[in-house]
C-alpha cells in the first residue's frame, strides 16, 4: 500500500508543487501521513474541556455541532520587511489542536482575507516559506493557512490503517467545520476585513471548500482547484486509492456515509458571490468523468477554467498569475458588509 501510494504521489507532485508560483522549493513542503507512523500521541485523557462535546459528522454545518473554542496559545508573532506571521494553536475538539497561520501585509489596518487550504497531504510547512508568505502578502492581503483532519500534525493518536481515505467522512465534516470556526476567531480580531474573505483551495481542500461554501455565506470569493468528489466513481477508480483497500471503499455502508458530504450535490449551494472552479485534465487523482460530472453541476455564473496539459498550468504559475483573479474579485467587493454566521 505504501509503495503504491508513493507512486501516485510522486505521479502528481509536478502539479502540487507547482501552486503559488515556488516549484523550486515546494517539493520539500508535502509530507503523507500513512507513510510513516503517526507522531506520539498528544492526546491528554486527563484534559476534560472537551467533555460532552457532540460534532454531526453528517453535515458541513455546524447546526448540530457543539464545538466552544478554548483561548488560543500564541506560538510566535514574527516581524518581516513588508509583512508579518503569527502562529496560533487553536483547539475546539479533544486531541486536535490546529495550528493556524495569520500572516499581514503591513501598512495596511484591515486587509481583505484569504484562507488557504490545501489538499491532503500537503503539510503546514509552506505557510512558514519566506516565499510564500511574500507571494501571499504583498499586493494588500492577508493570508490564513491550515491543513484539514488527519493532515500533517493533526495526524496521530491513531493506527496507521486509518488515514484522510479510511476516514473520509470524518475529514470532510470536521475539516469544513474547522473552516467555520476560524472565521469565527477571525471575526473577534479587529485587524481583518471580514467583509471581504476568500478562499483559495486545492483537492480535497477545495472539495471541503465547496461544502463550506454552501453553509457559510462569509467566504464571499471562493477559488477551486481540481476538488475531489463523485464518491463512487473516485473510490472506484482514482490511482490515489490502494488497490489493497479499494475493495473497502466501494462498500455500500462506506458509500453511504460519505454521500451526504457528495460535493457534486453542494456546489449547486455555494453562497460565494463569486466562484471559479479549475481543472486540471491531466491530474490523475480525480477521474476525467468525475471532473465532468463536477463541472456540470456548478451553479449560474461560476466561472469555469480547464488546463489540458502541465504547460497551460505551469504559464500561469510561471507568469505570478495564481492569485490575480481571487484578489481582483474581492477588490470589487470594497463596499460590502460582512454577513453573520446563518442561523443555528
Amino acid at each position: 500500500m505504501l509503495r503504491k501510494l508513493f507512486f501516485v504521489f510522486m505521479r502528481t507532485i509536478t502539479l502540487e508543487i507547482a501552486l503559488l508560483f515556488a516549484s523550486q522549493f515546494f517539493l520539500s513542503q508535502f509530507g503523507v501521513a500513512q507513510f510513516v507512523p503517526a507522531t506520539p500521541p498528544i492526546a491528554n485523557p486527563a484534559d476534560k474541556r472537551f467533555d460532552g462535546v457532540k460534532e454531526d459528522w453528517t453535515s458541513p454545518a455546524l447546526t448540530n455541532s457543539g464545538l466552544t473554542p478554548v483561548q488560543p496559545l500564541v506560538g510566535y508573532n514574527n516581524d518581516y520587511p513588508g509583512y508579518t506571521v503569527e502562529l496560533l494553536r487553536m483547539q475546539w475538539r479533544f486531541g486536535d489542536p490546529i495550528d493556524l497561520y495569520v500572516m499581514k501585509p503591513k501598512g495596511i489596518s484591515k486587509p481583505p482575507v484569504i484562507l488557504y487550504l490545501y489538499g491532503y497531504p500537503a503539510t503546514t510547512d509552506r505557510f512558514k516559506n519566506e516565499t510564500f508568505q511574500q507571494a501571499v502578502t504583498k499586493d494588500g492581503f492577508a493570508a490564513v493557512g491550515f491543513v484539514s483532519a488527519l493532515t500533517g500534525h493533526r495526524y496521530h493518536d491513531r493506527p496507521m490503517k486509518e488515514w484522510f481515505i479510511s476516514e473520509l467522512q470524518e475529514c470532510l465534516a470536521t475539516s469544513a467545520h474547522d473552516v467555520q470556526m476560524v472565521l469565527d476567531y477571525l471575526a473577534t480580531r479587529d485587524d481583518l476585513d471580514m467583509s471581504r474573505v476568500g478562499m483559495f483551495a486545492q483537492g480535497s481542500g477545495a472539495s471541503i471548500a465547496i461544502l463550506t461554501s454552501a453553509v457559510d455565506p462569509r467566504i464571499k470569493v471562493l477559488d477551486a482547484l481540481d476538488p475531489w468528489g463523485d464518491w463512487p466513481t473516485w473510490m472506484a477508480t482514482s490511482p490515489f486509492v490502494p488497490e489493497e483497500e479499494r475493495a473497502q471503499y466501494v462498500k455500500p455502508e462506506f458509500l453511504k456515509k460519505v454521500a451526504a458530504l457528495e460535493p457534486i450535490d453542494w456546489l449547486s449551494k455555494v453562497q460565494a458571490k463569486k466562484f471559479r472552479l479549475r481543472d486540471a485534465l491531466f491530474e490523475p487523482n480525480t477521474p476525467r468523468i468525475a471532473q465532468d460530472k463536477l463541472r456540470a453541476a456548478v451553479p449560474a455564473g461560476t466561472t469555469v477554467v480547464i488546463y489540458k496539459t502541465p504547460e497551460d498550468f505551469n504559464a500561469v504559475v510561471r507568469d505570478k498569475k495564481e492569485l490575480e483573479w481571487i484578489e481582483r474579485e474581492l477588490q470589487s467587493l470594497r463596499d460590502t458588509r460582512a454577513d453573520s454566521r446563518p442561523p443555528m
